[in-house]
This record gives C-alpha cells, structure tokens and sequence, in this order.
C-alpha cells in the first residue's frame, strides 16, 4: 500500500525509523527490536540508506524482510552517486520485494568524500522525486522537510520554496528533521501552506538517549534545541547520568507528541535509534493518539 493512501484513512498513527545495523551478527537483536515495536501499532517503517547509499544492500535487504514480517515500508534512497539506470535497477529491486514506498533524499557525501553536485544526473531532491514519479508511477514518494534551513540555504525563505517545489515535483507527503519544540513545527505548517503545499507534513520526534548523540544529532543536523531543554538535559546528566537523561529526554518527547496532537499533527514519526523500550514507554504515556 502506498503511504499516502494508509494515511488518509488513518486516525493519529506513529511510524518508525530504523537504521540497518551494518553488521549483519547484530540482525537478530535488530529484528528483536522491530518485533518489539510492532506493539505501538505503527502505521509504516523507514530505513535509512546510510551516506553515500554505502549501506544500500542492507537497507535492500532488511526493507525486504520487514516486509515480509507485514510491515509498511519505506526505503531511503539518495541522489548521491546515483544514476538514471542505478536508481531503476534499485526500484525494480523493491518493487520485486514488495517494498512500494521511497523517501527521496539528496544525500550526503561518504565520509571524507565531496561531491561535485553540477557532474551528478540528480542534482537535488526534487529531481529525485521527479524521475521516480515519471518512470515508477506506482511508488509512494515522501521527502524531508527541515524546520531548520539546510545549510546551503541563503535563508529561510529560500529554503521552504526549495521544500515546497520538492513537494509538487510529485512527492505524497513529506516528513521532518527532529526538532524539539513543537511551535516550530505549527509556523512551518503554515508557511507551506501559503506557498501552496497541501500534501500531509508528517513531524519528525527524537527521545533524546544521551547528551553525545544529542550534540551528534545536532551537529549533524543543524537543528536547534530551546536553551532552556538543553540546560535541563545538561543538569540531568550532571546530577545522574545518561539515565538521568534518558528520562528527561523521554518524558520531553511525551509533552511534544500531546502538543502536536493537539495542535492537529496527522501523525508522529518516531526516531527510535532501533531502541524498543523508550519508544514503547513513550507510547504508553502518551496514551492513544
């Protein structure tokens, strides 16, 4: 089934990220994870593709099998590298694995690697969505939508018109970065919305698990976080230490999700780092959505 379709007919729903492990010992704890979160009920599973689509075969592979076990899924797949044939190759790969959705991504360079963007056939995006929609008009195809500008952007303006045009290039819906406070997703709502996108925006939430994979996080993504979060995090640490931390970064994304039901949010896309318990504690005390 196609996302957009299970979304339209859905009540608030969650769906899951998950990260391939790249060692394959590590697999059967993974699928042990998944089988886990198969309680809170998600509506679809991403998987990501890893920078430079390094770890393509294993998202392949594992995007296959989640399938197999009934779940929705949706492959990542990157502009980075790729070719008109690679990109049919690999689509003809999921389509025979029973995998119908993609969220196209432009991607970011292997580590210690560039990219010359003007010698590659998909510069952006949005150019992307465009081939997929034209020659495998069957997939569901879902973006990235950046609260926080993409570094490359010369402004925020700039940055949601290149959302948008991303959009209508024949995108279904489009998910979030993670972000930590809930105004920002409402403004970036409306801002597309005037810029004529009415395609589902689905908010991206991360529990915070430690204070090094949040800086990780953020310096990565270029996010930002309220002042006051980060200094509550930091005294959670100080005073007891990743568990600490956890907690606080736990009970956090509980407030989030209840304000973004509230505040009308189609559903919560959940970035589980392939964690069950936090996630599943999470869903528990935000009742249902």
């Amino acid at each position: 089934m196609k996302i957009i379709d299970a979304v339209a007919q859905s009540a608030p729903f969650y769906s899951l990220e998950f990260f391939p492990p790249r060692d394959r010992a590590a697999w059967p704890e993974f699928f042990a994870v998944v089988e886990r979160l198969r309680a809170a009920n998600p509506l679809f599973c991403s998987v990501t593709y890893g920078a430079g689509g390094g770890a393509a075969a294993g998202t392949l592979e594992i995007a296959s099998r989640l399938t197999g076990l009934g779940f929705t899924v949706m492959n990542h797949l990157t502009c980075v590298g790729a070719t008109p044939d690679s990109i049919r190759s690999y689509l003809e790969k999921l389509a025979r694995a029973g995998v119908e959705n993609i969220l196209a991504l432009r991607g970011d360079p292997p580590a210690g690697g560039s990219v010359r963007w003007e010698d590659c056939p998909f510069t952006y995006a949005a150019d992307l969505v465009s081939f997929v929609r034209r020659e495998f008009p069957s997939f569901g195809i879902g973006v990235a939508a950046y609260l926080t500008p993409h570094p490359e952007s010369p402004s925020f303006a700039e940055d949601r018109l290149h959302t948008a045009m991303k959009i209508k290039a024949g995108s279904d819906f489009a998910v979030t970065q993670l972000f930590f406070d809930s105004r920002e997703y409402f403004e970036y709502v409306d801002q597309l919305r005037r810029l004529g996108v009415t395609k589902p925006i689905l908010p991206g939430v991360l529990p915070v698990p430690s204070m090094d994979l949040l800086r990780h996080v953020l310096k990565l993504s270029g996010c930002s976080i309220p002042a006051k979060f980060y200094l509550s995090l930091e005294e959670a640490d100080r005073k007891g230490g990743a568990k600490a931390v956890r907690e606080a970064g736990a009970a956090h994304a509980v407030e989030q999700i209840r304000q973004l039901m509230a505040g009308g949010a189609p559903g919560v896309h959940l970035y589980t780092l392939n964690k069950a318990e936090i996630c599943l504690r999470i869903a528990e005390q935000v009742g249902p959505l």
